[in-house]
């Protein structure tokens, strides 16, 4: 399962996981649990008052789910182990054990998420009530890159079978992300509170701090929040460790929020921006130069005699500035190539719980967003390729949907539930015409004569597309309950799989997401993906003390316009020109976890051992590859432990060589590994510390979805698989009041 070089780690973990049983269970730590909303005991919230000090964790219940909650300090031991560390500017890190759950590689701060096989556009990405696109032909600011782990209270990852009314237009699941709501104090009193924290990451000299506060009476309420993440090119693990080229960054995110709060009404509206002077990404020929985000946000939650009402409207502009940074050879102009785009978005959700009957649950929704793009490349002075005039690669783009939905919640019997979903969406899209840098240069004639064809042609599309969900929730013993179901999900290109339209070498590889080198042509004949899948859960467990569980979850699904590539042309250094086709495929794998606790003592605390595993393959049926960016068989064994205010966890992460690959794309095929990671936090008054320690054997490692190391090869002239981060030492320090 893994390659020689690696025994050393497996070794290393074996020796060090033993050294954790074999010394007094309260003798280590873990810096896995993150805080929030750590106001008084006495402060409100809408529905209910809140601890005043609170963690997050994330739980998988029968179908998959897996939410971020707020949960009382005694159940740490359950919330600590699903973060691995908190020190980490990206949200994705939130979901790392998730059932079914990766991620691929990008920035800093902008991994794109993968569920099941199925990642970036496939999922319904929500924040706030927000589906946000990427703006970048490269997909370098997803929707998760917006928000800061440290302001999370709940997120939620649904893979496979996936309610209508958390996700249309997608076929991989949903994530949704929600940050706190506002809090209130009691009546007649004023409430101040909040909280700062700070930590250091020693790979890359990473540092980052975020912090809260919140001024409130029983009625109004106002909180700022902001955060900071930084971090120089990380060094690789092994021997001959070296500097990863183009992985650093810098990011700011500031919001402001007022909510009103009267009798079971509930209504706030939030201010924000996030800035991003600049991110490297290693496995993509440019780098994100400059990125803001402004925004404003409402929501509305009420409860009436008939239900209960959600309604929420937003508005988003992007401006986001491509160029090459420092180690790809400049980031100004002169040097490098300079990319432009600017995206509005603006939406509205509606939803309505309506008890039918004691029993019987409908849930009604309509929703809409439009986003519009334009993306244009300036022109590069003194450049005969890249000029005289300017590239337009999307103009005046937009992509609309409207969407409604039914969903039916029955309780038939103590033991038997079922949920019902049938959703419609309407997807219109368009876009003006388009010009290359140059309608009579040599070196642009390829572009121009594909710019021509593409402006004569018809490029308005709508799609009418509707969704099924279909699941049954069955307990036959207290100990044992069985979920499983039928999901028919569809989605739509994206403007980028529709409308890239260029034919040009150095045009087409500006294009693509995947971090693998190739260039890209779209396709307005593209039709939507509809995927159909069948999923169930069993789920075994401790009725009465929750001492242990065991949890398996095999899934297949068959997608009919499954959007891939198949390959027009071939570059000089042996990558490839593909434009995006719809081909059938197929996807399958087991998702699994199991826990038991191990000891439960007034003088050790409690000791809990956590194990999931993790196995997909896709393959399109056309061209008989595998689809790209499938993870190898994963998975992670950790013992974790609390005593008091001290938390531990030691924790080793699996992962088996990538020999399925997509050969189309070129994609590497990657060595196993075996990881280890070590920390502990400890809470005295008002502060919190963690510390961790990341990759302890400083392993050499690739990363199977990390793509190709582009920025290296600019550089060396060598192209390989991107390496990951080799040992890091982290440490993290909250103050609340």
């Amino acid at each position: 399962m893994f390659t020689p070089g690696h025994k050393h780690a497996l070794l290393c973990s074996v020796f060090t996981l033993g050294f954790f049983v074999s010394v007094s269970p309260f003798a280590v730590f873990s810096a896995c649990a993150a805080t929030f909303d750590l106001s008084p005991a006495k402060s409100l919230s809408p529905a209910s008052s809140r601890s005043s000090q609170a963690r997050v964790s994330a739980e998988s219940d029968a179908s998959g789910h897996t939410k971020v909650v707020a949960q009382a300090d005694e159940n740490i031991i359950v919330n600590a182990i699903r973060l691995r560390d908190r020190t980490s500017p990206d949200t994705t890190s939130l979901f790392r054990h998730s059932l079914g759950f990766s991620s691929y590689s990008a920035g800093g701060v902008s991994a794109l998420p993968v569920l099941n096989g199925m990642a970036d556009d496939r999922i319904a990405t929500i924040v706030d009530g927000m589906r946000i696109a990427s703006a970048c032909p490269n997909h370098m600011n997803p929707a998760l890159s917006y928000v800061d782990p440290d302001s999370v209270a709940t997120a939620q990852a649904i893979a496979g079978i996936t309610p209508v009314s958390i996700g249309g237009d997608s076929t991989g699941g949903s994530i949704v992300v929600e940050r706190r709501d506002p809090l209130f104090a009691e009546h007649g009193k004023l409430l101040v509170t909040g909280h700062v924290r700070g930590d250091y990451r020693s790979n890359g000299g990473g540092s980052g701090a975020s912090g809260t506060i919140t001024v409130a009476n029983d009625t109004w309420s106002l909180r700022y929040t902001g955060s900071y993440a930084h971090a120089s090119d990380y060094r690789t693990g092994g021997s001959a460790s070296r500097q990863v080229r183009s992985t650093s960054y810098l990011s700011f995110n500031h919001a402001v929020t007022a909510g009103f709060h009267k009798d079971n009404h509930l209504a706030s509206v939030t201010f924000g921006q996030q800035d991003i002077p600049y991110e490297g990404f290693p496995n993509q020929y440019m780098d994100m130069t400059n990125n803001r985000s402004t925004y404003v946000n409402g929501k509305y939650r009420g409860d009436f005699d008939w239900g209960s009402l959600e309604a929420r409207a937003y508005w988003q502009r992007v401006d986001h500035v491509m160029n090459m940074m420092n180690d790809k050879g400049g980031h100004t102009a002169t040097t490098g190539m300079p990319m432009n785009t600017d995206s509005r978005s603006v939406g509205y959700t509606l939803k309505a719980i309506i008890p039918l009957a004691p029993k019987h649950t409908l849930t009604l929704g309509s929703e809409f967003e439009h986003n519009g793009l334009n993306d244009w490349w300036p022109p590069l002075s003194g450049s005969m390729m890249m000029g005289p005039n300017t590239f337009h690669n999307i103009n005046n783009g937009h992509r609309d949907r409207l969407g409604h939905y039914a969903e039916w919640n029955a309780q038939w019997l103590p033991r038997v539930s079922t949920l019902l979903g049938f959703r419609s969406d309407l997807i219109m899209m368009n876009t003006g015409q388009v010009a290359p840098y140059s309608w009579t240069g040599m070196m642009s004639m390829a572009d121009a004569m594909a710019a021509q064809k593409f402006n004569a042609a018809s490029r308005g599309h709508t799609d009418t597309n509707f969704d099924v969900t279909a699941l049954v929730r069955w307990h036959p013993l207290d100990s044992l309950s069985i979920e499983g179901g039928y999901a028919r999900k569809t989605r739509s290109p994206n403007l980028y799989e529709r409308y890239s339209w260029a034919r040009g070498a150095m045009a087409t590889s500006m294009i693509g997401w995947f971090g693998d080198g190739n260039g890209y042509v779209g396709n307005l004949h593209l039709t939507p993906e509809v995927a159909n899948t069948a999923s169930f859960t069993v789920t075994w467990h401790d009725p009465v003390d929750d001492g242990w569980e065991v949890k398996i979850q095999p899934y297949y699904t068959y997608t009919h316009n499954y959007i891939n590539v198949v390959r027009i042309g071939s570059f000089s250094d042996g990558l490839s020109k593909l434009q995006f086709v719809n081909h059938n495929a197929q996807s399958y794998g087991i998702n699994s976890s199991a826990k038991a606790r191990l000891w439960k003592t007034e003088a050790y605390g409690t000791g809990e051992i956590r194990a999931n595993l993790n196995w997909v393959r896709g393959q399109d049926l056309q061209n008989h590859s595998g689809l790209y960016h499938q993870m190898p068989t994963n998975g992670t064994v950790g013992l974790y432990e609390t005593y008091q205010n001290l938390t531990g966890r030691i924790e080793t992460t699996l992962v088996k060589s990538k020999d399925t690959v997509d050969w189309i794309r070129n994609e590497p095929r990657t060595p196993g590994y075996v990881l280890l990671g070590l920390g502990g936090s400890y809470r005295w008054r008002n502060f919190l510390l963690d510390a961790s320690i990341e990759n302890i054997c400083n392993q050499k490692y690739y990363l199977p979805l990390g793509g190709l190391s582009l920025g290296d090869y600019k550089a060396t002239g060598i192209m390989s698989p991107l390496q990951g981060m080799g040992r890091s030492f982290n440490v993290s320090l909250t103050a609340s009041f």
